[in-house]
């Protein structure tokens, strides 16, 4: 039997060969992507219309933090808020200041051409017909390199929708990293993508091999984390029992995020992670949550001194552990070149 050839497409698994072993002087790191959108009502059904690009005084607030903290986030940023004259703006000074890098998030709802359904299937734009996403993948870098100067390198797909088409399309628009694979989630049962068995830990993708991938990190912790992904699945597939293996503090999957998550947690999932031997921990947080009143995250101004409170106590905890901030051009810089190209080359 022949076996098709693998074709980078981010859905699939990474060939053995395709794993990255990033520059050993890089040591263990972290990055912060903030997924930088508009404000909508995330119980309502998705629409064209109805939304708000309005936190820009919880965004401020929030780069100062990290900023003063010596971290870098990477804003990926939808089309509202680049086509948002005075967020664009601000974002584009903290460039300026080398304080913050610009990359690309894209709800396609909200993103031209506006030419699909709206509806909970056609969300995820990887699942969209490939000439549509490549349209609105090209609209949104268009209108970013417009505000910004340059196009963007770093891309996540909103609601993480990348599809078989998106590794190719990112690489064909200049892109060198996605950030889209929740590795350990399934969102099939929704019309997306499943991350399942996919790696922490970063590799390249596209049909050159051109895409680095570097996914978001979570960690299964607990006493029986060792089974990890599999025993958690077969837990869901058996109703109840998720939910009581988690009260036991027997086995729970902990992302690095803010949003839902304790710090304790946190603590406990870098912990994990750093055990596995995984070389950059990804956290994400989504930027209406940095205001009160338009996440579930964020309810109020107590909610949101303990958003900070959180990384008060994450970031020490990193400290202790000695892993440091990474930006997005440290990051790149400590990814090795390919062995085919250094042959071409």
């Amino acid at each position: 039997m022949t076996v098709p050839p693998h074709d980078g497409n981010l859905l699939a698994a990474p060939l053995p060969q395709d794993r990255i072993a990033l520059d050993p002087a890089f040591g263990t790191r972290f990055m912060l992507f903030v997924d930088t959108e508009e404000e909508f009502d995330w119980n309502a059904p998705f629409s064209r219309t109805g939304h708000g690009v309005t936190a820009l005084s919880g965004m401020a607030r929030g780069q100062a933090y990290f900023a003063a903290a010596g971290v870098k986030p990477i804003y990926v940023t939808d089309y509202p808020v680049v086509d948002c004259d005075v967020a664009s703006a601000m974002m584009a000074q903290w460039v300026s200041d080398g304080a913050a890098d610009i990359g690309a998030h894209l709800h396609p709802w909200v993103n031209p051409p506006h030419v699909e359904e709206v509806n909970a299937a056609n969300s995820y734009v990887g699942f969209l017909p490939e000439a549509v996403e490549r349209a609105k993948l090209e609209a949104l870098c268009r209108r970013i390199e417009e505000r910004f100067g340059q196009r963007p390198i770093a891309y996540r797909a909103g609601r993480y929708g990348v599809g078989p088409n998106s590794a190719r399309l990112l690489a064909q628009a200049g892109f060198r990293l996605d950030s889209s694979v929740r590795s350990r989630f399934d969102y099939s049962h929704q019309y997306g993508p499943d991350f399942c068995g996919l790696p922490q830990t970063p590799y390249w993708a596209g049909p050159e091999r051109t895409l680095v991938e570097l996914p978001l990190s979570t960690a299964f912790v607990g006493l029986l984390r060792g089974a990890g992904e599999r025993l958690y699945r077969a837990a869901h597939s058996m109703g109840p029992l998720a939910g009581a293996l988690s009260r036991a503090r027997m086995l729970s999957r902990v992302p690095l995020t803010p949003e839902g998550i304790s710090a304790s947690e946190a603590i406990a999932a870098i912990d994990a992670l750093i055990e596995e031997g995984v070389p950059i921990l990804n956290f994400s947080f989504h930027s209406p949550t940095l205001e009160p009143g338009h996440t579930p995250y964020v309810r109020d101004e107590a909610d949101r001194t303990a958003f900070y409170g959180w990384w008060d106590t994450v970031l020490a905890h990193l400290a202790k552990r000695g892993v440091g901030a990474a930006s997005l051009d440290q990051f790149l810089n400590a990814v090795p070149m390919r062995i085919e190209a250094c042959q071409a080359a």
